[in-house]
């Protein structure tokens, strides 16, 4: 069989998934003695972006979704609702994700190490530094999925997940997972020593590689679950020319308010949005799926989400359904591609923005409300609302520390304010999976109904809010999560 050499984290999964690149068919000793040029390693880490969408089981995780009682029924969307394992290895569930992150690492292991064989090292530098933050966001969406969630109280003993920075030349390696600390450590070290060494003009469409932009964004992320909020502002402060926000963010209440469902689909995703920092392209059957999954947003959601808000104005999201049940936001449309020029059949894929010029906002306001600059977080969250509220009028519609507290009737204006930031990230990127992280973050208890009425809750300590070591795994030696 050709395809023996693949690395072992990989191998049986990698039998489940429709295609794979073809550096993946040769062996690896050969590999990257054949990435001759600094042209062939970019045109290898064009696969070096885990191309798998984790959305389908995130979202079904979330407090985003409920029993409506009918409509699609998927293993991917209905055991992680009654948080079992999954039941399935197709794409969109988390063995399919497990898989495509693994593969993104070989072709950035290979790529690094035809950067460290070439001539003129010289030469691969910008490649080097593509690597090397991408393979540090590979396993730091592994380790947030399928660890216990990083705690600075417990993470030195916590299981991680394998951090792989080798090429592999056996067929069964076997592997530690080592701990969420050592994970964390490892990607912070890949991260910093990469971003220095990304040059957006060795690439032709930036927003699918990890640009400046995106790689500073992905730092915001990385160190607000670290809780290194002085981190996080400093690499958001970097994101964008003359830290302008405003200028790159969705034109939610102006442009966007305009569109149709179908133009608004075609336009969230795009490469020319200047809010998508960075794109990838998913196997997955989510944009087919999203309103109709049995186990999803109804009227009772939506308007708990997209309701009334802070601000005393209304979200111009635009909230569409079908029938009575099956509510959804036009974002994530499916592309079909055919097995062939005259093929009736193909694989469906959906465009995820990975990073978004509105993930850097929050993630900068909630670290300064750690760090107590108050100011600037109200800057942020009145920012935030003048691209989100229906005829905004700061005078009508700003965001104080008195309006907060009365909103969410406390006194404490921290957890105000902390609230204030939760939801209008939850509805900016409602079916999107980013609820799931920040659920995870703060150990809140997630509770979901069936339409019996049966009961299935998780608190933050339950083994079930971390997904499930894929059962192929075992041969590299992991051990599986309890349960």
């Amino acid at each position: 069989m050709k395809n023996f050499t693949r690395v072992s984290l990989i191998s049986l999964g990698l039998l489940a998934m429709s295609s794979c690149s073809k550096y993946l068919d040769q062996s690896p000793d050969s590999t990257w003695t054949e990435l001759n040029t600094p042209q062939k390693v970019s045109q290898l880490l064009g696969t070096a972006y885990p191309q798998a969408n984790y959305i389908v089981f995130c979202e079904a995780m979330s407090d985003n979704v409920t029993d409506k009682g009918a409509g699609v029924v998927e293993r991917t969307n209905e055991d992680p609702y009654f948080f079992n394992d999954v039941n399935d290895i197709k794409e969109d569930s988390p063995e399919w994700y497990w898989t495509a992150c693994y593969k993104a690492i070989a072709a950035c292991n290979n790529a690094l190490k035809a950067c460290e064989n070439a001539a003129d090292t010289t030469q691969y530098q910008a490649q080097k530094g593509e690597a090397l933050v991408a393979r540090a966001y590979a396993h730091f969406m592994l380790v947030t999925f399928f660890s216990r969630f990083y705690n600075p109280a417990t993470a030195a003993t916590d299981p991680g997940i394998p951090y792989v920075t080798e090429p592999e030349t056996i067929v069964f390696k076997q592997y530690n997972r080592g701990t969420v600390a050592g994970v964390y450590d490892n990607i912070e070290r890949d991260l910093l020593a990469g971003i220095p060494l990304i040059n957006d003009e060795k690439y032709q469409v930036p927003h699918y590689h990890f640009n400046k932009s995106a790689a500073y964004a992905f730092a915001t992320r990385f160190y607000l679950f670290k809780k290194d909020y002085a981190k996080v502002v400093e690499f958001a402060n970097k994101t964008f020319p003359n830290n302008d926000l405003a200028s790159y963010m969705r034109p939610w209440n102006t442009t966007y308010r305009t569109m149709t469902p179908s133009v608004l689909w075609e336009t969230y995703a795009r490469a020319t949005e200047k809010c998508n920092l960075l794109l990838v392209e998913t196997q997955s059957v989510y944009g087919r799926n999203v309103a109709q999954y049995r186990f999803g947003m109804d009227n009772y959601i939506e308007t708990s989400i997209l309701g009334d808000n802070v601000t005393g104005g209304n979200y111009t999201y635009p909230i569409y359904y079908y029938g009575t049940r099956d509510y959804f936001v036009p974002k994530l449309t499916e592309y079909f591609v055919k097995a062939s020029v005259n093929a009736t059949i193909g694989d469906p894929y959906v465009m995820v923005p990975l990073f978004t010029t509105e993930e850097v906002l929050f993630n900068r306001a909630e670290a300064n409300l750690y760090l107590g600059n108050t100011a600037d977080v109200l800057s942020d969250l009145n920012l935030f609302a003048s691209k989100r509220i229906v005829n905004y009028d700061a005078t009508k519609h700003d965001v104080s520390i008195a309006k907060a507290q009365t909103y969410y009737n406390t006194s404490n204006s921290k957890n105000a304010l902390l609230n204030t930031i939760l939801d209008f990230k939850r509805a900016e990127f409602i079916q999107e999976g980013h609820r799931w992280f920040d659920l995870q973050r703060y150990g809140i208890t997630v509770t979901h109904y069936d339409i019996y009425g049966n009961k299935t809750t998780v608190a933050a300590d339950d083994n079930r809010r971390v997904l499930q070591i894929p059962l192929s795994a075992q041969t590299a030696g992991l051990a599986l999560n309890p349960r």
